[in-house]
């Protein structure tokens, strides 16, 4: 799928996505991989699904909300004094550009983004 038309509806709970390794730098256990797959950008924000199986990695965000469809993580905020986050299916999160995370997947966690 090159993107999603208008009046188009994706199954984003079983749509085919493509995994890949981690960079060594951003993994702190295990052997996560991850995948995304934009589906479309309104007004210069793209809309996707993003993937990771069971495993900890670190990253710096970008502004995004986003919503977990499937699986369970804990999201740990560095130098911010937050509260480390659980998330499962419903969960409804916004990161702000800049945060450094460390997420610690423990069932494969499937999102749909905006960002």
């Amino acid at each position: 799928m090159s993107g999603l038309a208008a009046g188009v509806a994706v199954d984003a709970a079983a749509l085919a996505l493509t995994h890949e390794l981690l960079p060594a730098e951003e993994v702190v256990a295990g052997t996560p991989t991850t995948a995304t797959r934009p589906l479309t950008t309104l007004n210069g924000v793209e809309i996707g699904i993003w993937e990771m199986t069971p495993g900890t990695a670190t990253d710096i965000e970008i502004d995004e909300v986003f919503i977990v469809l499937a699986g369970r993580a804990t999201i740990s905020f560095a130098s911010s004094g937050l509260p480390d986050l659980e998330v499962g299916p419903g969960s409804v999160v916004r990161l702000a550009e800049g945060m450094r995370t460390t997420w610690t997947v423990t069932e494969t966690l499937r999102k749909v983004y905006v960002a």
